[in-house]
């Protein structure tokens, strides 16, 4: 994948999405920028550090070098430190120690090679004495209250049609794959392939299978169900979803083919408003689609913004607020309506990750919303809708 003649703010976001969450977005953003700056000339090496980075690795590529300085150091945002390892703290092992880090053997200008130049690509380098994947580093949890059954319920749709039943996985199976194939699904797996499309079968026998009533894009009912059927079988081995903590999740794209995200969570990482983005993930990457702290506070400080806003509104209108320029205080109720018809469908929606196989939707694609596409998933995560339950019933009664 070569990302070369893309935009700078189009190839900070790409790299942005894959950052591990060590360091504050803040820094994230100014580090990668300043390595771009820095590649500007560099065009295959650019495009070098895209693929290893959004492939997580499946394509290690060239080197990436930035010029070394006199003591070894790079400064970022006001921060000292050798560049190798920033990066690979951004892209890789957020708790990486400086003296944690060896070359790979075909790295041309590793850092302890003294070259006047020092590659920084994170998939040059191994970690010493800890395992790729290690143990994510423990925090306190969100919640004290004891976790759900079922970690996760993931339900398939092709287009506006659901298809067999919801899967749940149990919370003790941390990881769950979710694949094309036809074999049995259960406990970690989730088989798309066996599942049958009765509704749209249905269909097709009332109007007799002769794909007379068009759809979107002017394609016949038959001519779409081909679609959904090529686009199941390129599913594959589709993608891992992976429980790490209380409820943070990890996802792995497996299939050959991208997959297409909407997380509130990449959206946050991508300063992009909440679902405005649609996060193409290509075959290989491992990202974070979910933070479960960063949907908590999310949560929390709507729920709380739109229970104020319904207050004073409910005040305004009764006209006990009059402010500067309105008349029995209808001109702030005005501007609070928007806040106050935030309900909870608007809230439940921070608590699921979306994803399409094989085809993307929204601005770029002639599918306008993922219902349009012909095989994607809603995973709905328990831990944070059980949390939302708790912050909906703390909120105090706004007419009370």
């Amino acid at each position: 994948m070569s990302l070369g003649s893309d935009s700078g703010p189009g190839i900070v976001h790409s790299l942005l999405c894959h950052r591990q969450g060590g360091d504050s977005e803040a820094f994230a953003r100014r580090a990668i920028q300043s390595l771009l700056r820095k590649l500007k000339e560099k065009r295959d090496e650019l495009d070098a550090l895209v693929a290893a980075v959004t492939s997580g690795g499946a394509q290690p590529g060239q080197c990436v070098t930035v010029q070394r300085t006199l003591d070894g150091r790079l400064q970022v945002a006001g921060r000292k430190g050798f560049p190798h390892v920033i990066y690979a703290r951004l892209w890789r092992w957020p708790d990486l120690h400086k003296n944690e880090l060896k070359p790979a053997t075909f790295c041309q200008f590793a850092f302890d090679l003294k070259c006047d130049s020092v590659c920084v690509n994170p998939y040059h380098y191994e970690r010493v004495g800890t395992p790729e994947g290690g143990p994510p580093v423990l925090q306190p949890p969100v919640s004290t209250h004891p976790g759900p059954e079922f970690w996760c319920s993931i339900a398939y749709f092709e287009q506006d049609v659901q298809v067999g039943e919801i899967f749940k996985v149990p919370s003790s199976c941390p990881t769950v794959v979710v694949d094309g194939y036809v074999d049995p699904s259960g406990g970690a797996r989730f088989c798309l392939g066996q599942l049958s499309n009765e509704e749209e079968k249905g269909k097709i026998r009332r109007k007799g299978g002769n794909g007379e009533k068009r759809g979107p894009g002017g394609k016949s009912r038959a001519e779409r169900s081909v679609l959904r059927l090529w686009a199941r079988l390129h599913i594959g081995k589709g993608v891992q979803l992976e429980r790490r903590g209380e409820g943070d999740v990890w996802m792995r794209c497996r299939s050959d083919h991208a997959v297409f995200v909407q997380s509130f969570y990449l959206d946050r990482e991508a300063g992009r408003a909440p679902g405005d983005a649609v996060h193409k993930v290509y075959p290989g990457a491992h990202i974070k689609v979910f933070d479960l702290r960063q949907c908590h506070r999310q949560m929390q400080q709507q729920a709380a913004t739109a229970q104020a806003a319904a207050a004073a509104q409910a005040a305004a209108v009764a006209g006990s607020i009059p402010g500067p320029g309105s008349v029995g205080g209808i001109a702030p109720a005005i501007g609070l309506s928007v806040a106050a018809g935030l309900g909870v469908d608007d809230l439940r929606r921070l608590c699921l990750v979306r994803l399409s196989f094989v085809k993307g939707w929204g601005p770029d694609y002639p599918r306008a919303s993922i219902t349009c596409t012909p095989c994607w998933i809603e995973v709905h995560l328990h831990r944070a809708l059980q949390l939302l339950d708790h912050v909906l019933h703390a909120l105090p009664d706004a007419h009370a």
